[in-house]
């Protein structure tokens, strides 16, 4: 299936080509064309070539537009106020652009492909071997997963990374308390499930932690500990992969409970990049990226100091011999672009890390692993706060456990679809399986509907609210499009490019025919919250439209409930490929 133009697109090069006609010595010009509240369009930009070529800019204007080729594509062009043009687009054209778009059997609604595609990893989803994922991982794993399917979805070419904490200091520490405490693991009841043996392995973390922290000879042995990790000491990596395999099996399941899909293949953890740490190193070194301090190797910024006014340094190997995260990071980045090809490279990252990655990013341009083709780019994000405007916690001030979290939102959002549920007749079956849809999503939404960098708060109440700027707005939207489909009984939805449309519907037509562009800016530049926003203002021109314009009237002609059905249908694919692309179901009754 050929993508299908937007209007804006097809306007925007009517005018652009006017322009050059009307104005062959101003060169290739931009029209400026922008939405507007006095018509559908406005063009603004005669006003700063009148200035360039000293003419009068109403006359210019006049120009252009006698310049603009016959057709029906606009039904109204205005020359207003200084020089602008407001444009009123016929309604033939908003409903033939439509229905090719409904015609695209697969499933893209004419979005197309970009030109330039390439290939991005993108690292999301970071959890900690060994350690229970708590609310501060909610926001990497869903901004980037969105990321993933929006990318993928314009042409791109992805490869997920999750780049898990599995190596250091803290695996030395607790192998040894284990070898130590043998019957540390142990939990009443036998074998249990991924969840009660993590938060087993997260118990005995803690322990040898305080332990680590306390005793010196303890922490003498643990760090021992890791120089037989790191030489493949047999007895050392058969614990360590135990609590690897024993992590995976945790992880997934809180994966699965978002409602997120996550590959073996795609988890290369800090242990992934092993091997290559000591040739890192020994390339800084030679290249003069990384100079000798203290016994450090280290890379130094003119533009970062400390308090004291000195340079505070990206230290890439430790005075002891050991490997700073730096090393491992860029590593990374050396596998990802020799090996993985990519010539993007995203981190969805806690915004509290951005300095570090700032100085990594710029010591692999120094040494030439990033550079004008190949751009490396931190998609920050902030924090979950509580209602109380603080960090997210528990009553008793302990970070809130993830899967604690995504239970209690599938509880309460199982609790108002349930109250819902005699009214439309859903079984037990649909209202568990609905009450997890609604749940997963009000948690998703929320989080991709704030811009990534700003934080947010956590109130569930408001999540999971029928009304409002949520993703259960949004579901009832789609679910009760879906129901009038199917109170439509003989009637079918069909475009009629030859009625006229009323407001309302005009509205919802040009609403619904920028979702391509706005996938398009959402993707270049890394912004989830701006597709959100799209489908927010999508279900509301939905219910506006509903107000304004019965569909299954018996006082309408065939030929207008046809055309009605096809606008709501249409809005009902959009909504449901959108909602889908930001990791979201959309059940069908609700």
């Amino acid at each position: 299936m050929a993508s299908v133009p937007s209007l804006a697109s097809t306007l925007q090069q009517q005018l652009a080509d006017a322009l050059t006609a009307a104005l062959p010595d101003a060169g290739t010009a931009d029209p400026l064309l922008r939405r507007s509240d006095r018509a559908d369009f406005q063009a603004n930009g005669i006003l700063a070539l009148a200035k360039k070529l000293k003419g009068n800019p109403r006359e210019l204007a006049g120009q252009v537009t006698a310049a603009l080729p016959a057709g029906e594509l606009i039904k109204d062009i205005e020359v207003s106020g200084p020089g602008f043009l407001n444009i009123t687009l016929s309604d033939k054209a908003i409903v033939e652009t439509l229905a090719a778009r409904a015609a695209d059997t697969e499933g893209r609604l004419g979005v197309p492909l970009k030109d330039d595609a390439g290939t991005t990893v993108i690292d999301y989803a970071q959890p900690n071997v060994a350690k229970e994922m708590h609310v501060g991982h909610l926001r990497s794993a869903v901004i980037g997963d969105a990321m993933v399917k929006i990318m993928e979805f314009t042409g791109e070419n992805v490869v997920r990374r999750h780049h898990i904490g599995d190596w250091g200091t803290q695996f030395g520490m607790l192998i040894q308390y284990l070898i130590e405490h043998p019957g540390a693991l142990k939990h009443e009841g036998g074998e249990s499930d991924g969840e009660a043996a993590m938060s087993t392995l997260n118990r005995v973390y803690k322990e040898s932690r305080v332990l680590f922290d306390s005793d010196e000879e303890f922490k003498a042995r643990s760090r021992d500990r890791v120089v037989a990790l790191q030489a493949g000491d047999p007895e050392t990596l058969e614990l360590w992969q135990g609590f690897v395999d024993e992590s995976k099996i945790y992880f997934h399941s809180v994966f699965d409970k978002l409602d997120m899909e996550i590959s073996d293949p795609d988890i290369v953890g800090e242990s992934g990049y092993n091997d290559m740490l000591e040739e890192t190193c020994r390339i800084l070194e030679e290249t003069g990226v990384a100079v000798r301090s203290e016994g450090a190797l280290c890379v130094f910024f003119d533009d970062v100091k400390g308090p004291d006014g000195n340079k505070v340094p990206l230290i890439v190997k430790k005075t002891n011999g050991g490997y700073g995260y730096a090393a491992t990071d860029l590593s990374a980045i050396r596998n990802r672009v020799r090996d993985l090809k990519a010539d993007t490279l995203v981190y969805v990252v806690d915004v509290r890390q951005s300095l570090h990655f700032r100085m990594v990013f710029e010591t692999a341009r120094r040494a030439g692993w990033l550079n004008d083709d190949v751009k490396a780019v931190q998609l920050a994000f902030g924090t979950v706060l509580g209602k109380d405007g603080k960090p997210f916690k528990t009553r008793e001030g302990v970070t809130v456990r993830l899967e604690d979290l995504l239970d209690e939102a599938v509880d309460r959002a199982t609790a108002v679809v349930r109250d819902k549920a005699e009214k439309v007749g859903l079984s037990e079956e649909e209202i568990v399986e609905n009450g997890r849809y609604v749940g997963i999503g009000a948690v998703k939404y929320a989080d991709l509907s704030t811009s990534a960098v700003r934080d947010y708060k956590f109130d569930l109440d408001q999540m999971v609210a029928l009304h409002g700027d949520t993703s259960v707005y949004l579901q009832y939207a789609y679910a009760r499009i879906r129901s009038i489909l199917r109170k439509a009984g003989d009637a079918v939805p069909a475009a009629h490019p030859e009625l006229e449309l009323a407001p309302a519907e005009r509205a919802l037509g040009l609403h619904l025919d920028q979702f391509g562009e706005v996938l398009t800016e959402v993707a270049a530049g890394y912004e989830p919250h701006k597709l959100a926003a799209y489908l927010y203002q999508l279900a509301s021109h939905l219910t506006t439209f509903y107000d304004q314009c019965q569909v299954l009237s018996p006082d309408n002609a065939p030929e207008v409930v046809e055309n009605r059905l096809f606008l709501v249908e249409l809005t009902a694919r959009t909504l449901h490929r959108g909602m889908a692309l930001l990791g979201i179901r959309t059940p069908e009754r609700l």
